[in-house]
C-alpha cells in the first residue's frame, strides 16, 4: 500500500471502521527498531502506516498518561474514562459492539425494552447505490450517545478543575506518539496486515453486493 497516496481524511476513516478489538503489538514490537526517515516523503508515509498499524497502543498510552496525570483528583480519571470511551464511540466496530453488549444485559432484566433499543430495520434494494450506513447504539444515532457522553465529560473536567492539567497530559500523549510514529520503522508484518485488512474490506464490499 502507498501510504504517501493516503489523505488525512482517508487515514480517518479507516480508523473509525477498522476493527479495535484486536490486542495492542507486544512491547517488544512497539519499542523495536527506530530510524530517521530520510525525506518528508518517507516520514509522511511512516507516520500513517504507524498510527494505523499501532493505533491500540497509542490509544492504550495516551490514556495511561492520561491517568497519571489525574491519580490524585477521582472525578477526572471519571472524566478522562468519558472521553475515551465518547471518542472510541466513534469507531463503527466498538460502537456496534458496545451496543451488542448493553442490549444484552437489559435483556437478562427485561426482554420488551431490550427489543427496544435495536434500531429500526433499512431494506436494502439491490442494483441501487447504497447510502453509507448509519451507526446506531441502543436504537439512537451514535451521534446522541457520544454527545452525551462527551457533555459529562467536560462537566466533570470543568469540576475537578483539571482543564489545564488535561491539555498538558494530552499534548505529552500526543507529542510521544507523533515521536513514535515518526522514528519507528514499519517492520514486514505491518505491510502484510495493511494488505490483509484491506483484502478483507475489499471482500466484505464484494459479498454486499
Amino acid at each position: 500500500m502507498d501510504w504517501g497516496a493516503v489523505t488525512a481524511e482517508d487515514l480517518a476513516g479507516a480508523l473509525r471502521e477498522v476493527e479495535w478489538s484486536s490486542p495492542p503489538r507486544p512491547p517488544a514490537e512497539f519499542f523495536s527498531r527506530f530510524t530517521l526517515p530520510r525525506s518528508y516523503a518517507k516520514w509522511s508515509s511512516r507516520l500513517k502506516c504507524n498510527l494505523y498499524y499501532y493505533r491500540t497502543n497509542y490509544f492504550i498510552m495516551i490514556m495511561v498518561i492520561l491517568g497519571l496525570g489525574f491519580l490524585r483528583r477521582p472525578l477526572a480519571i471519571v472524566a478522562a474514562l468519558l472521553t475515551a470511551l465518547s471518542t472510541a464511540c466513534l469507531n463503527d466496530s466498538f460502537a456496534g459492539t458496545f451496543s451488542e453488549k448493553i442490549t444484552r444485559t437489559v435483556r437478562q432484566f427485561s426482554p420488551h425494552f431490550a427489543a427496544k433499543l435495536r434500531p429500526s430495520h433499512i431494506p436494502v434494494i439491490r442494483g441501487r447505490p447504497s447510502a453509507k450506513r448509519s451507526i446506531h447504539i441502543c436504537g439512537q444515532p451514535r451521534q446522541v450517545f457520544v454527545s452525551i457522553f462527551a457533555s459529562a465529560s467536560l462537566v466533570l473536567w470543568y469540576v475537578s478543575c483539571g482543564i489545564l492539567t488535561l491539555l498538558w497530559a494530552f499534548a505529552i500523549g500526543l507529542l510521544a506518539t507523533v515521536l513514535h510514529a515518526s522514528f519507528r520503522t514499519p517492520n514486514l508484518k505491518a505491510r502484510l496486515n495493511t494488505f490483509r485488512e484491506e483484502f478483507r474490506a475489499v471482500w466484505r464490499n464484494y459479498s454486499d453486493l
